[in-house]
Formats: structure tokens, sequence, C-alpha cells
């Protein structure tokens, strides 16, 4: 108790975060544009769990500990809004799932999900099933007949399942929609890099490219909801709930805006991070053959030669550890950016309102303080026989708090399904000399693809 008459001790104010000095803009600028996972690793470990990175107008606040990561986005969820470059995506995509706020927001998740209960999910197993053993008569073929790219077969596949999981529809027919979120990708990148300034109607040729590829998705999803009109199902798929939301507008032209920008954004984040997660898997099996052929030795035995089923997913117990640790190593969602709206304290730095602030699931999944040897691949760290020290929040592949990935349960059946299949026929071997880089999109892609080649397993 303090004495009376004496004033009780002042707290100290919240520090700032150490980082580079001001003058090292130029050289963040360019690792921002060239090298985002190098700018964000050389940071946390030069500096620590906190850092403050200030590039031209902007100070970006790294926060690289499980207990940061648990108060921005699940604590004090309420003071962050969606920040650098899914802020500016807002230009290219429009106001879908992944870029709105308050209550627009809460109205879209709302409408998505009854869609990802797990009783739904269940009932797509058999599609899901399909569609991996399409995909793997498709790799098939290539037997003896040169390379294919493992990352754009990834890419078709996982449309493929969006389009009947999800939407009741072929995507099939709309092959361009995998190549024109490209350049939609590309765009909101530069957007982030150039923190938006740069004006869309400048004729550069990334902004061209960018508008023709809008202009093909708008096609593809006006299309898709014309199909659907003209052929009404039970109301039961997204596609059917998503054009009901929009019938509510008041205004038409907003209605049709909106139900773009929120099938945009389905088709872009339903089928983007699962098709990146398995082009890694496969990536990391050929350069682990024991692990490769234990994961065929767990196929063969759990599934024999037929399809799998949803209750084969807590049988496929290594499938799911190497998974685990695919998105350790390469989280499909490389960073969560947030938008401080007052001013808040994190970890014992201060955080002003308005400051932009970063959780890396990349760096955090890295920190050698909770992973022992964080470099090298080892599904053993998610044997679920062995009790883990680890805080929940130090691994974090769909994010955390309310905007936890709605998706998160079909998109682990899905990859699950299709690493087993793809195992237990074929192998798939990487190119003499070829590496594999990551490249820090809106989802951590191999860049440029996968060259692989497909023999008998």
């Amino acid at each position: 108790m303090t004495a009376i008459g004496t004033r009780a001790p002042a707290r100290a104010a919240p520090a700032v975060p150490p980082g580079p000095p001001r003058l090292a803009a130029p050289v963040l600028f360019q690792r921002l544009v060239t090298d985002r996972l190098g700018l964000l690793s050389r940071a946390a470990e030069r500096y620590g769990d906190a850092v403050r990175m200030t590039i031209g107008p902007k100070s970006i606040y790294l926060f690289n500990h499980p207990d940061h990561a648990k108060h921005v986005l699940a604590d004090n969820s309420g003071n962050y809004h969606k920040g650098i470059g899914l802020s500016e995506a807002r230009r290219v995509i429009g106001d879908g799932l992944l870029t709105s706020e308050g209550e627009l927001w809460k109205r879209q998740r709302r409408t998505i999900q009854p869609l990802f209960q797990n009783k739904r999910i269940a009932q797509q197993d058999t599609v899901i099933g399909e569609e991996a053993g399409r995909l793997v008569e498709r790799l098939r073929a290539h037997v003896g007949a040169g390379p294919v790219d493992v990352a754009r077969e990834m890419t078709g596949l996982a449309l493929g399942v969006l389009g009947r999981t999800l939407l009741d529809a072929d995507l099939g027919a709309h092959a361009s929609i995998g190549h024109s979120f490209e350049g939609v990708q590309d765009q909101a990148m530069f957007e982030m890099v150039t923190l938006a300034m740069v004006p869309l109607w400048l004729p550069l040729p990334l902004h061209l490219r960018f508008r023709r590829s809008r202009r093909a998705l708008y096609r593809a999803v006006d299309l898709l909801v014309a199909e659907r009109l003209g052929r009404p199902t039970d109301g039961g798929d997204l596609l059917s709930q998503l054009i009901a939301a929009a019938r509510e507008e008041a205004d038409p032209r907003a209605a049709r805006r909106r139900l773009r920008a929120e099938l945009v954004t389905v088709l872009l984040a339903g089928h983007e991070t699962t098709a990146s997660t398995l082009s890694w898997a496969f990536h990391l099996l050929d350069r682990h053959p024991e692990v490769r052929e234990r994961l065929r030795d767990e196929a063969v035995s759990v599934l024999g030669d037929r399809a799998p089923v949803y209750e084969d997913l807590h049988r496929l117990t290594y499938t799911s550890m190497i998974l685990q640790e695919v998105m350790r190593l390469y989280p499909p969602v490389w960073a969560l950016t947030r938008v401080a709206q007052r001013d808040d304290e994190v970890g014992g730095f201060r955080v002003p309102a308005g400051a932009d602030v970063m959780i890396s699931p990349y760096t955090l999944h890295r920190h050698p303080a909770y992973w022992e040897e964080p470099g090298r691949f080892d599904p053993d760290r998610f044997d679920p026989g062995l009790s883990s020290v680890r805080p929940r929040y130090a691994y974090i592949p769909f994010g955390a708090g309310p905007r936890f990935c709605v998706g998160n349960h079909l998109g682990m059946m899905e990859a699950t399904f299709v690493l087993a299949m793809v195992a237990r026929e074929l192998k798939l071997t990487g190119l003499p000399g070829f590496r594999a880089v990551p490249e820090a999109m809106l989802s951590l892609r191999v860049r440029g693809g996968l060259p692989m080649t497909v023999s008998p397993a």
C-alpha cells in the first residue's frame, strides 16, 4: 500500500521496438520488393521478437512471439483491422471475406460458416476422392513422357475440388481462372510494396495485365452466377447462398459488385492455399525419400486399393503429420498483417494507432526457442503420441482468433486424401539441379512452378 501523502511510482512508458535505422529504408524497400521472407527472417534474427522497420511513410511492427500473436490476433483482435497487402488488395479484389471489416465481414462470415460444418464436410469425401483419382490418372499419363508442372496440376485439382464441394459447379469449364489469378496476385503485391501510391489508370504493363485478368475473372464469376440462375439447386451450396444474400441488397449495382468480390475471394482463398501446400509437400517428399516410403506404407495399409473416406482421416496419422510439418516450414499464409485502430501495447512495446503490425507464421514457425533445428523437415514433431510443450500460438498455419481460416478442415481433408492417393500410386521426382524457391505472394508458393517427372511408386 502506498503511504498517505506519497504517489505510487509511475509506470514506465512502453518501449519502442528496436530495428534498422531510418537510413536503411532504401535497402529495406528493395528487400520488400525482392525478398520478403529474407527481410522478415533477418529482422527477427538480428533484433529479436519485436522489430520496427521504417520504410518510407510507413513503420512496420513485426512481432514474433506466441504471446504477441495471441494478443494481436485473438485477445485484442477488435483493435486490429486487415493491414498492408490485404488493405491494398481491396483495390484489386474488392470487399470479400479476406479484406472486409466490421459488420460487413460478420455478415459474410455468417453466410459462409454453415458450409463448413463438420457434417457437411464429411459428406464431401466422395467428391474429393474422385477429384484426387482424376489427378492420379492425369499424372500417370506423364510416366515416361517428360516433366509435368506439379504446381499447375495442384492448382487444377484444388479448383476442381472447390467447384464441386462449395459451388456445385464445374470449374474445369473455366480453365482461365488460375491464369487470371496470376495477374491479380502480381498486382496485389505491387500495391503492397508501392503502398498503393501508383494510380491504377497508368498504362503500365503490370496494370494492363491486371485489368485483363480482372475482366476475365469477372466474366467467369458472372457466368457462374448466370449458370446457377438458369439451373436452380436446393440452395445448399455457397454460390446459391451468396446469390441469395446479394438479393437482399437495395442497390442492384452494389449487389453485383459485392457478389463479384465475394466469389473472386472464395475462388482465390479456396484453391491457392491448398495448391501451394501440396506443391511444397511433393517437393519435400522428393528430398526425403524415407518420409515418402513411410507415407506410401501408411496409404497402402489404411486404404488398400480403394478411395479414402472421411473416417480414414484419423487413420492417416503420418500423412497428417507430414502436412503439418509442410505448413510449418512453408505456411500457405506467410504473413498476417493488421493496422492498429487505437494505441496499444504488445509485449511491453508501444504500438501507436495507425501502425502497420505484422505477425509472420513463416518466422514464428522457425523460431529457435520453440522448434529444435527449425530448418529441418521432420514430420515426427507432430506425432500425436508425443506431448508438446510449445505454446499454442507458436504454430498458426490457419491464422488465429475470429479470422481463423473457416475452410481449414475441408482443406486438410483434401490435402490428406491427395497426398495419400498420389504417394500410393506414383513417385514424383524433381529435375536435377532444380531449386524450389519460395515466392511470398498472397500465398507462399513455389516460384515459377514445380517441374517433376512421374514414375510408378
